[in-house]
C-alpha cells in the first residue's frame, strides 16, 4: 500500500458546469428545448406511442360512458380494449427503445 499523502483535486468543483466524465459525450441536443419541442421530437422518433395513448384514453372514456349508461356488456368490451391498447403502447415503447439503441451503436 502507498503512503498516505495529500490528495489535490485536478480542478475545483464548479457547480454551474456539468461534470466531465471520461468516455461520456454530452447529449446531441445541447440546446435547451421546451415541452412543445421535446414532445414533437419524441413523437417523430416514435409515433406509435402517442397513438397507443390516445387509443387507451378513448377506450377508457367510452367504456366509462357505457358503464354510466348501464350498458355493462359494452363497458366490459371497452375495458378489454383498453387493456389491449395499453399492451400495444408498452410494446411500442419497447420497440422504439430497441430501435434507438441499435441506431446509436457505432
Amino acid at each position: 500500500m502507498g503512503t498516505p499523502g495529500r490528495v489535490t483535486p485536478e480542478a475545483p468543483f464548479e457547480p454551474s458546469q456539468p461534470p466531465v466524465i471520461e468516455g461520456f459525450s454530452p447529449s446531441v441536443y445541447s440546446t435547451s428545448e421546451g415541452f412543445k419541442e421535446k414532445f414533437i421530437r419524441k413523437t417523430r422518433e416514435n409515433p406509435l406511442v402517442p397513438i397507443g395513448c390516445l387509443g387507451t384514453a378513448a377506450a377508457l372514456t367510452y367504456g366509462l360512458y357505457c358503464f354510466h349508461r348501464g350498458q355493462s356488456h359494452r363497458s366490459q368490451l371497452m375495458m378489454r380494449t383498453r387493456i389491449a391498447a395499453q399492451g400495444f403502447t408498452i410494446v411500442a415503447i419497447l420497440v422504439g427503445l430497441a430501435a434507438s439503441t441499435l441506431k446509436s451503436r457505432p
